[in-house]
């Protein structure tokens, strides 16, 4: 069905309506990729990195949740796996890939709203100071 075009561009003399016409027939198929990477591939490479910064920053002590849904505490970190505390008497050796998420404690989510909190005040303070600089 793509090879239309090109066939009847071929067969007919050069003109300025053919080649309008094989611009029109690519425009389509030019917006297509277009719109799967701005929907589809842009954001997978965004989460893919997230998700690695993650793994990477992974210590002692953070508290995970696998994609199997095990629940627990990092004991020990190696290179490829971690170890993860999940009762007193029991620890299980995964992938870091097989970690889904870190869960934040209440300090750390209350921390994260006080820094936002405080970037938002300081952008609001920068702003003043703009429009008083501006009305000098």
């Amino acid at each position: 069905m793509f090879y239309i075009p090109f066939l009847q561009a071929a067969g007919a003399a050069p003109s300025a309506s053919a080649t309008g016409s094989l611009i029109g027939s690519f425009l389509p198929i030019v917006l297509i990729f277009v719109v799967f990477y701005f929907f589809l591939i842009r954001p997978q490479n965004k989460k893919q990195k997230e998700t690695q910064k993650m793994l990477d920053a992974l210590k002692k002590g953070d508290k995970i949740i696998t994609i199997g849904g095990i629940h627990g505490t990092i004991s020990s970190v190696h290179e490829n796996t971690v170890i993860v505390k999940v009762d007193d008497n029991c620890k299980i050796e995964f992938n870091r890939s097989a970690i889904s998420s870190v869960v934040k404690s209440e300090a750390d989510k209350a921390k994260s709203v006080e820094e936002k909190a405080n970037k938002k005040e300081k952008k609001s303070e920068d702003k003043v100071e703009e429009t008083t600089e501006s009305k000098e």
